[in-house]
């Protein structure tokens, strides 16, 4: 009975030391998981933000630059991080104003209509529409009207010598209707190159040399949409930096420069 009592109680004691191991274990993989994870993530958050800065790096190279832009460039930062960029030009008969990205209400965004020249003497040559073109103008994020903006859209066209002010003001909601007197829009849901707009309007221009179009009580995406296509307005840069496996984007959207308000100033609405 003794040695019986004895081989349980030595049966016991092991089964013990077993559970003993076994919770020691798992709490030392666990602190070892956990700092293998941390440790992952600090180099990953790392290799993210010189990736980042690689990408940025491509931007500022490419904006600091004169003349016409690469379609494709690449260069490093140190640090073994790297980046390529590609430039892709804005023209055609439909683009997105701004890359896509928002333009700010009240400030307004130039398109276009006659082709850009740095020289003053053939600055709005090649006027756009001839005898009158549809210029369609997408605006809009979402389905609610009233959480969307009106538009300001000031068209410059005829010759640089005489040219002609037109002014429209379009808003898609009516009670916004009943104070400003804007023209009333309905629904149009388009995409312009995978942008999904919900208004639009729709002009007839002659000789058309540039039209600014401005969001107002909202900002919004503005797409444009040309009956033939329209002249180029910049270039959108799209800089991808690098690290090991950690890729990181930036796009940004060159433009010409902006054409002073003060040309512009009888047409702009007030508050």
């Amino acid at each position: 009975m003794v040695k019986n009592y004895i081989k349980r109680q030595s049966g016991q004691a092991l089964l013990i030391v077993v559970l003993v191991m076994v919770i020691a274990l798992t709490v030392g993989l666990a602190v070892a998981s956990k700092s293998i994870i941390g440790m992952r993530m600090s180099t990953e958050q790392s290799e993210s933000q010189k990736a980042l800065s690689a990408a940025e790096a491509g931007i500022e190279q490419l904006l600091s630059s004169t003349g016409s832009l690469p379609p494709i460039t690449s260069g490093e930062i140190g640090n073994k991080a790297g980046y390529t960029a590609t430039t892709t030009q804005v023209s055609g008969s439909s683009f997105n104003l701004n890359g896509g990205n928002n333009i700010a209400k009240n400030e307004g965004f130039d398109v276009w209509l006659s082709t850009y020249s740095v020289d003053p003497a053939l600055i709005y040559t090649n006027p756009w529409g001839g005898a009158g073109k549809l210029l369609t103008i997408r605006w809009g994020d979402s389905d609610d009207a009233c959480k969307n903006a009106a538009l300001e859209i000031v068209v410059l066209s005829g010759t640089k010598i005489s040219p002609i002010l037109t002014r429209y003001a379009v808003d898609p909601c009516s009670s916004r209707n009943l104070q400003n007197h804007f023209f009333p829009i309905g629904p149009s849901v388009e995409a312009i190159n995978g942008k999904v707009y919900y208004y639009a309007s729709s002009i007839s221009v002659s000789n058309g040399l540039l039209a600014r179009i401005i969001p107002l009580y909202y900002s919004s995406p503005i797409g444009v949409e040309g009956e033939v296509e329209l002249p180029s307005q910049g270039s959108v840069i799209e800089s991808t930096g690098s690290l090991n496996k950690t890729q990181r984007k930036v796009t940004v959207f060159r433009g010409y420069p902006r054409v002073p308000s003060e040309l512009f100033q009888y047409s702009l609405f007030t508050q």
